[in-house]
């Protein structure tokens, strides 16, 4: 009864009123669709930019142990200004990074710093029975651990995010919306390569 009444005061036959509901669910439907997929697309930002936050707190609190260690080894390692100088520098450049492609090279730099630099320490005896020097030395490599387990779990987030922006149909909605590809953490070369300590020393030791 109700919808003739309407459809006559619209001046609106029952086919119109009918193709008009149609077109209302249709619109409606739409949109809740639309508003779902942007969701879909925003949570899975969301997770790479969490997982590049919680890297980033490790990066700093690793920025905070290797400057403590250059101050300790300081008092020591007078004669050993070029190994200082690359670790100073190394801690440096990680300060810059703010890309996944630049924290990589950083990362490649302070483990070349470090192994120089603990290759170094055997020669200071005084320094190496220093407990805070052994528990900063202990506290970066345990970062270096979460560090590994956090990128992997960002890698796996931006995965997801930048397959599921490939896929249709959000492959439409995320170029309306700009969402672009992320970018993966990839160690160097370098850094995928095993470590030749005898060498390290050796360059240490020129």
């Amino acid at each position: 009864m109700l919808t003739p009444v309407v459809g006559q005061l619209l001046g609106l036959s029952v086919l119109g009123i009918v193709v008009l509901f149609v077109v209302l669910v249709v619109v409606v439907g739409l949109v809740a669709y639309t508003v779902n997929v942007y969701n879909q697309l925003v949570s899975l930002r969301e997770r790479v930019d969490q997982a590049k936050q919680n890297i980033d707190v490790l990066l700093k609190q690793r920025q905070d142990e290797l400057s403590k260690l250059i101050d300790a080894a300081s008092e020591f390692m007078e004669q050993e200004e070029a190994v200082l100088t690359q670790l100073t520098e190394a801690r440096e450049q990680l300060a810059r990074a703010e890309s996944p492609g630049e924290q990589a090279a950083a990362d490649q730099q302070v483990q070349e710093a470090m192994m120089n630099f603990e290759a170094r320490v055997e020669d200071y005896p005084e320094l190496r029975s220093q407990s805070n020097m052994q528990q900063f030395q202990e506290r970066i490599s345990a970062i270096e651990s979460q560090l590994a387990d956090r990128r992997e779990l960002y890698n796996e987030a931006v995965t997801n995010h930048n397959t599921r922006i490939d896929q249709f149909p959000y492959v439409v909605f995320a170029r309306q919306f700009g969402f672009g590809e992320r970018e993966l953490f990839r160690a160097s070369p370098e850094a995928r390569q095993d470590v030749d300590v005898s060498e390290a020393f050796d360059q240490a030791s020129a």
